[in-house]
């Protein structure tokens, strides 16, 4: 009686004790069948960004909502592997999903400290919660991410749940996975993380915007220095990685995604393309492009750009500090960082706020955090901003927002964003590959493509097309013509009264017409128009791609007064690089799915073969002879510093040297560079082509034709080489050499009893 009044006590009790866990058990075997499938993990298919790469492979540009870059679990480095499983879950390989040992120790943990301090989520459970549940904290969400741990364990390999955790994760700055991270906040692969790097990102997963180097640095490094004692705690380094690692000072990358080739404005053509072919898949379904852009080539034009930009703007003086900051609360580090943490930084040109500055020494405080000294040299742009005899909002003083980059030596230097925009564009005269295009001097400050959307006077850069005009006209290059005064009435300008000039204001004579190409002769060039007449002019230079409609039909014309993109000039240059062939420019050489099938693969049309010719191959080698003098002796000599002799080439100056062009080629590559301001305003009385574009054309061709031999045109058929005097007539004793077509020879120098020439009698408006 005794033991039964006893025992039923206890039954019940231990009833009531089992009762929670029995109502679980049963929950969790209602809940179990509605579970998710898990499909989704088993076929994992993540939304993988459109990517762009140049012709060798390099990623150059990435479009996508998400930040992706699937990694298989076999190519993550074992120290990343090691640094996941230290921060988040060490006991990965060892529990079933759920962490028995470590829910008991976050448990005590958290009795101990007073509150929720610390979690127990292992990695399968994140794993569950990021594909299939919210992160809201309620019990019955818990519940079910326990349930769907459980599962997963049981399909799933481990390996298998690694691997989608370190690729679906989610660790700031749009970055999902961790190969995804290293390219965002550091530029770099996996493989090529440091230790401090890799603890950089493993620390993320547990609050990536609380813990992001670029948001919040300091907290960052917190989080690192504790993965880094947790993975010495584990003997997953040593002592001495463990200082090497806590003694690395770590740069994440600000602003946006950047890569090692500058192609931006080139990635942005190919988005729009890709677009317009499959809308929303663009940015999910792992599209790859490859481009015609060649790695050295855009390299090369990125650096000549920016190179010629910013020596024009050099010339052009110091405009003064681009703001002001109040330092009179302090100028701790965080104060500066804050300040700065919206001013963008333009590759080189580092933004930074100045703590003291005198006439000989600038200390400034750069964005990232370090502190740039400036004296000598460094300061001699901008040394009159130093003095007092200038406006306070044009003075370098304590708090100015200025712009400092480092010299060829590592010494940091004044300078400046530039105002001025720029173009480049070069591509094969062959086939129309683009080799190199660069559409302005930054894609982050300004989006306008200046390569294809800028309509712009091309000047005497557009001369060699009505030169080309003339040739089919019977004119050749002895041919004579008055370099002389000529004044206009509105009827014949189509607008005003009009008295051109030569851009020297000199007037020189008769001259042959390759020496007026080579002298870029105004009124000589006006002279042959009117000789062949606009009407002619207009329709025969659709046949070089460009718009009539945009060449009026009056005298203008042949100083280039109608508009044109420098991708249009460039099409036009190479039908004459090409001996004749009308070629279209293309940049995407194929497209493929994220499994590597081609979607589409470019047809283009090459020279000699499939394209249409739309000049007489003996018209091209002529021009090409007389703008290779350009180069030679001409308005473009300065490109004889490269030291080659196949080069040719034309400038181009607008009136009020609004724009200055060169466009030249080799007769493998073709390049157009254009300098000039988004709202037309004079770039100086003394800037030019040969002096403001020349140098750009200049610096990217040094590079590239650098390995490249020589190259040489061979006279077509039904061409004569011929002897001739300064009067362009056939003397056997002239000491010019000229080229012409078989059946416009010139005539041959003879006497009349007088002693005068007879073959003097030439069109009046020739002369």
């Amino acid at each position: 009686m005794t033991l039964r009044r006893w025992l039923y006590p206890v039954l019940a009790a231990i009833a009531l004790a089992l009762l929670p866990l029995l109502l679980l058990v049963f929950a969790a075997m209602l809940a179990y069948p509605s579970l998710p499938s898990l499909d989704v993990l088993i076929d994992y298919k993540p939304k993988i960004p459109l990517r762009v790469y140049s012709e060798e492979g390099v990623l150059i540009g990435e479009f996508g909502e998400e930040r992706r870059a699937f990694i298989k679990i076999g190519e993550v480095p074992d120290m990343m592997k090691k640094a996941i499983l230290a921060a988040e879950d060490d006991r990965f390989y060892e529990h079933g999903g759920i962490d028995y040992m470590g829910v008991l120790r976050a448990a005590y943990s958290n009795f101990t400290a007073g509150g929720a301090k610390q979690g127990a989520s292992t990695i399968t459970m994140q794993v569950a919660r990021n594909f299939f549940l919210s992160k809201e904290k309620t019990l019955s969400r818990k519940f079910n991410e326990v349930l769907l741990a459980l599962k997963i364990e049981h399909s799933l390999s481990k390996e298998e749940i690694l691997q989608l955790y370190v690729n679906q994760i989610y660790l700031g700055q749009r970055a999902y996975g961790f190969a995804a991270a290293a390219q965002v906040y550091f530029g770099k692969n996996p493989d090529q993380l440091s230790i401090a790097e890799i603890a950089m990102l493993a620390g993320l997963p547990k609050a990536p915007s609380a813990y992001n180097p670029i948001a919040n640095p300091k907290r960052a490094k917190l989080r690192q220095m504790y993965v880094l004692r947790r993975m010495h705690e584990l003997h997953f380094i040593d002592d001495k990685q463990l200082e090497t690692a806590q003694q690395q000072h770590l740069i994440a990358k600000h602003g946006n995604q950047e890569f090692s080739v500058k192609a931006d404005y080139l990635a942005e053509m190919v988005r729009q393309v890709v677009y317009e072919r499959y809308q929303d898949d663009t940015y999910t379904q792992g599209i790859k492009v490859y481009t015609t852009i060649r790695q050295q080539d855009q390299v090369a034009a990125y650096k000549a750009l920016r190179k010629d930009v910013l020596e024009y703007d050099q010339r052009h003086g110091y405009r003064g500090p681009e703001g002001y900051i109040d330092l009179r609360n302090g100028d701790s580090e965080e104060s500066l960082e804050e300040a700065l943490q919206d001013i963008t930084v333009d590759d080189d040109l580092i933004p930074a706020v100045v703590q003291q500055a005198s006439p000989k020494a600038v200390r400034a405080y750069c964005k990232g955090g370090q502190i740039a000294e400036i004296s000598g040299e460094g300061l001699k742009f901008a040394q009159r901003a130093l003095g007092d005899k200038v406006a306070l909002n044009q003075r370098i003083r304590q708090g100015s927002l200025i712009r400092i980059q480092k010299d060829e030596k590592g010494a940091w230097q004044i300078t400046q964003l530039p105002q001025v925009e720029a173009a480049f564009v070069s591509a094969s005269p062959r086939d129309g590959a683009i080799y190199a295009l660069i559409g302005g001097f930054d894609f982050g400050r300004n989006q306008f493509n200046h390569v294809t959307q800028a309509w712009r006077q091309p000047g005497s850069a557009f001369k060699p097309f009505i030169y080309s005009a003339a040739l089919e006209k019977g004119f050749t290059p002895a041919s004579v013509i008055n370099d002389a005064p000529l004044v206009f009435d509105a009827a014949e300008t189509g607008s005003e009264p009009w008295q051109p000039k030569n851009y020297d204001g000199k007037f020189e004579g008769p001259m042959r017409m390759r020496q007026a190409l080579t002298k870029s002769k105004n009124l000589v060039s006006i002279r042959i128009l009117q000789a062949i007449t606009p009407q002619y002019a207009q329709d025969y230079i659709t046949k070089f791609g460009f718009d009539a409609a945009k060449h009026p039909p009056y005298l203008t014309m042949a100083l280039g007064a109608g508009s044109v993109t420098p991708m249009q000039l460039l099409t036009g240059y190479s039908v004459f690089a090409n001996g004749g062939f009308r070629i279209t420019p293309y940049f995407i050489r194929r497209i493929e799915d994220a499994k590597g099938n081609v979607l589409n693969r470019a047809a283009p049309v090459v020279a000699g073969e499939d394209a249409e010719q739309v000049i007489d191959v003996r018209n091209a080698y002529t021009m090409v002879s007389m703008m290779q003098d350009v180069v030679r002796q001409g308005t473009a000599a300065r490109a004889m510093q490269l030291g080659r002799h196949d080069l040719a080439g034309k400038t181009g100056t607008t009136s009020d040297s609004m724009d200055a062009w060169f466009c030249g080629f080799h007769p493998t590559i073709v390049g157009i560079s254009w300098i000039g301001f988004d709202n037309p305003r004079s770039l100086g009385d003394r800037e030019t082509g040969g002096g403001a574009a020349l140098p750009m054309w200049m610096d990217y061709m040094g590079k590239i034709l650098k390995e490249i031999p020589e190259a040489e045109y061979n006279m077509p058929d039904n061409m004569v080489e011929a002897r001739i005097n300064n009067d362009g007539l056939r003397a056997a004793d002239g000491e010019l050499v000229e080229y012409f077509y078989q059946e416009n020879l010139p005539p041959e120098k003879s006497y009349a009893p007088s002693g005068k020439l007879q073959n003097e009698t030439v069109k009046d408006q020739l002369f």
